[in-house]
């Protein structure tokens, strides 16, 4: 049977069908769709982790008592992975262990465009990069084939466009899911100084036996055409590559640490010119110079962004294969906070306030565009809070118009010890928590604050309330957003105060719960045409013609129009 199936269905379908008992992730796109879908396959364990360095700790364990595991994350999620990652290398694994990361080329939705390519060299771990779905989906069987028989996690590189670009795949009934058995062993498990000096010198040696793999494996090959032209290339670039110059010679690498240098050594010798194809940075073409080959790549190629079948064309082919085409005029469209998000008014009064803002990564991050304009600084995930704390050690005069910004699950995934900084070094920076019930920005996912597991089964619910109380937080307090008046006084109060403070805004995102009120309109007879209505930034309302409007087909009914305007020109309309 086939069927139509994303990357990262794909790989969650892998999962299935190449007997993984466990999987763990944290959301992050392009990766979050991965354990969604393992989710709905009954036979594996499958969960939401509180970060990325817990999910990788949660298939450690697996891995070592035997069962075949796999763990989820987008690109920056495996630097907060890193610390258990670099160890299990040296330990090795008794179940196989699959580690997808999903890299963000062009950074559609991240705050970096690191390559990680250059981890599982780093790492001396083997990586797989797939080019299309079914590749992704036979990447998760071979992956855990290859950490069983070289005893080691591997990496399954893929990208924003193969995780979201849908190809046919060819689907499987699923292997035998079993558990191998457990033996204790702390030599190789226990990785003290003693110990992992030894599994050093192991470590050489599987890399010597994994170099010979990469020129025998068959997801390393060459596709002959034109011998004119040789290109290199892995990934996605590998579908541009074969569009843009579908005469040309290819070596097409599926596993790509450690690299064929046989490989490479003989594909050069057959052809005349010879080119990497490759996002991000310049990670195979290094490896091909360092081999003494003249080779060219990044320098007509970029090194910042995605390829396109355009890019390759133009560079390597001097053509243009869209001649003739051109761009529709699409008009730039901002991403903004949706109608009756309770975080709107929480960053208009700290606009109003002009307080300085640390921010984190989030929905809230929009906070930071105009007309809010009410975020200094946003680097990743949880820094929001150590950030006011070093703002405050440096500038404490001006510790009173400082304030960090999180969420709720970016509070579960890298706050809380922030937050226990601050208050160990005797910080009084005052926190917002802007708790609206869920993982809002990756679509919804549940977090250990949300009382509901990734199978949305009942468990306990992380009070974050007490959790802040108990980490030394006396001054901790829970509103509601949408009362503005009362929000803003806390906020003025606890900024002034010299302890550190908690507020946790508290009301769920709009999207999951529906607001049960009547809509708003405006009263263009009491309207001035001061435009006070149009810096929260609501989709819902436009001015033309010195007048406001709402649109009832994006209004929620929140309200929060109404409180800042002076005239009282929002009015409810009748249910």
């Amino acid at each position: 049977m086939k069927a139509l199936l994303t990357g990262n269905e794909a790989i969650a379908r892998g999962a299935y069908e190449y007997g993984v008992t466990v999987a763990a992730a944290y959301p992050g796109t392009p990766s979050t769709e991965i354990l969604e879908n393992v989710g709905c396959y009954s036979e594996i364990k499958a969960q939401w982790s509180p970060n990325e360095k817990v999910a990788m700790e949660v298939a450690v364990g697996s891995s070592i008592a035997g069962a075949r595991t796999l763990v989820a994350m987008k690109h920056v999620g495996v630097n907060v992975a890193a610390d258990p990652l670099f160890t299990f290398v040296y330990a090795g694994v008794n179940g196989g262990l699959v580690l997808v990361s999903a890299d963000d080329p062009g950074m559609h939705s991240s705050q970096n465009e690191q390559d990680n390519r250059n981890y599982a060299k780093f790492a001396k771990t083997p990586m797989l990069e797939p080019s299309d779905s079914q590749e992704a989906k036979d990447y998760v069987g071979l992956g855990l084939s290859i950490s069983e028989q070289f005893d080691v996690p591997v990496l399954l590189r893929v990208t924003t466009r193969i995780s979201h670009s849908k190809t046919i795949v060819e689907l499987n009934d699923p292997e035998p899911r079993t558990v191998k058995p457990y033996a204790k062993d702390i030599k190789k498990y226990v990785m003290m100084p003693a110990f992992a000096r030894q599994k050093r010198i192991q470590l050489e040696e599987r890399f010597a036996r994994l170099k010979e793999y990469s020129e025998n494996t068959p997801v390393n090959r060459i596709e002959w055409g034109d011998k004119r032209m040789g290109v290199i290339t892995s990934g996605i670039a590998y579908q541009y590559v074969r569009e843009a110059l579908p005469q040309a010679s290819i070596l097409k690498l599926g596993f790509t640490w450690p690299l064929p240098d046989k490989l490479i050594r003989e594909f050069a010798a057959e052809v005349e010119t010879l080119y990497v194809s490759e996002e991000n940075e310049p990670y195979l073409e290094e490896h091909v110079k360092a081999l003494g080959l003249p080779v060219v790549g990044k320098d007509i190629l970029p090194i910042v962004g995605e390829l396109s079948v355009r890019a390759i064309a133009r560079a390597m082919n001097g053509s243009d294969v869209f001649a003739g085409t051109r761009a529709a005029n699409v008009p730039v469209r901002p991403p903004v906070l949706c109608p009756g998000c309770p975080h709107r008014p929480v960053f208009f009064l700290l606009n109003q306030l002009k307080l300085f803002v640390t921010g984190d990564i989030g929905c809230y991050t929009l906070g930071a565009l105009p007309p809010l304009d009410a975020m200094d600084t946003c680097i990743c995930m949880g820094a929001s809070l150590p950030m006011a704390l070093g703002f405050e050690k440096a500038h404490p005069e001006l510790a009173e118009k400082t304030v960090a910004v999180i969420g709720d699950s970016t509070f579960v995934h890298s706050g809380i010890t922030g937050l226990i900084d601050i208050v160990y070094n005797c910080g009084t920076s005052t926190v917002l928590i802007l708790d609206n019930s869920t993982t809002a920005m990756t679509g919804h996912q549940e977090h250990p604050g949300t009382g509901k597991t990734l199978r949305r089964e009942p468990t306990a619910a992380l009070d974050i309330e007490a959790l802040c109380k108990a980490v030394g937080v006396k001054r901790t307090f829970v509103i509601d957003p949408f009362d503005m008046e009362g929000l803003k006084t806390l906020i003025k109060r606890e900024v002034a105060a010299r302890e550190p403070s908690v507020i946790i805004a508290k009301r769920p995102c709009v999207l999951i719960v529906k607001l049960d009120e009547p809509l708003l309109y405006i009263d263009h007879e009491k309207c001035v045409g001061c435009k006070m209505c149009m810096r929260i930034g609501c989709p819902a309302i436009s001015h033309a013609n010195k007048k406001s409007t709402v649109n009832a087909a994006l209004c929620v009914g929140c309200g929060v129009c109404a409180q800042v305007c002076k005239f009282n020109a929002f009015l409810r309309e009748a249910r």
